[in-house]
């Protein structure tokens, strides 16, 4: 039986989120990650349901695809995705992913997303189990693990997601499944290189690199444990 080709990157993928970005500044904010080498921009739309907060819409994602040619990492922490997902893609989001907490209609959400022609996620809370995908795998690009409790920045990562990238690794190398693993939340120099080596492809990462004192040299020192946790 052949299997698709993987969607795993070569390298690990560092993609910074701008919410915790200075909001009057994102033009700025995008064009520094982007010259210090990160590969993706994490953007977290959040409706005041699914989650407390209320962050950005369709409107500041077509803005975004206006200022940087990297890839626009969609994550929506909303009720009802399946109303929206597909909106984001034509907006100019090439990743989009959706809470499997959040949607009854998963594999059709997932479908929308990819018809319109983006890469599909799944978001698993803390809370939530890797075996919750198992009925899904091929319908879905990516998965992002949630390291945190969705809904705020700055949060401390939990420890037990380390087994949670490793439970689901190894899902994939038993389907033969291409999709990549994403981690969200509290990244940081502590745990980066652990989690690639757990089997994580991409790290978002937020006050990691925006809140520290010189974050172009943050991106760097994040990229460079990432590396060397993929070649251990």
């Amino acid at each position: 039986m052949s299997h698709p080709p993987s969607l795993r990157p070569a390298a690990p993928l560092l993609a910074p989120s701008l919410l915790s970005a200075d909001f009057t500044r994102l033009g700025e904010e995008l064009r520094m990650i982007e010259a210090a080498g990160a590969q993706v921009v994490h953007v977290d739309v959040m409706d005041g349901r699914f989650v407390p907060n209320i962050t950005i819409g369709l409107p500041v994602v077509e803005s975004l695809r206006k200022a940087t040619a990297l890839p626009l990492d969609c994550h929506l922490m909303i009720v009802e995705p399946l109303r929206y997902a597909a909106e984001f893609v034509k907006a100019g989001a090439d990743w989009v992913s959706v809470h499997q907490e959040a949607d009854p209609h998963l594999h059709r959400t997932l479908a929308a997303i990819r018809q319109a022609g983006g890469k599909a996620g799944v978001v698993l809370n803390p809370g939530t189990p890797v075996e919750a995908l198992v009925d899904l795998v091929g319908d879905f690009d990516f998965v992002l693990l949630m390291s945190v409790n969705p809904g705020f920045g700055g949060q401390s990562f939990i420890p037990r997601v380390l087994d949670k990238v490793k439970r689901l690794d190894a899902l994939r190398t038993e389907r033969g499944a291409p999709f990549f693993i994403q981690v969200d939340g509290g990244v940081s120099l502590k745990n980066a290189g652990d989690l690639v080596r757990a089997g994580a492809d991409c790290l978002v990462a937020g006050n990691a690199v925006f809140k520290a004192a010189d974050p172009r040299a943050a991106v760097a020192n994040l990229l460079g444990e990432m590396a060397a946790g993929r070649q251990a």
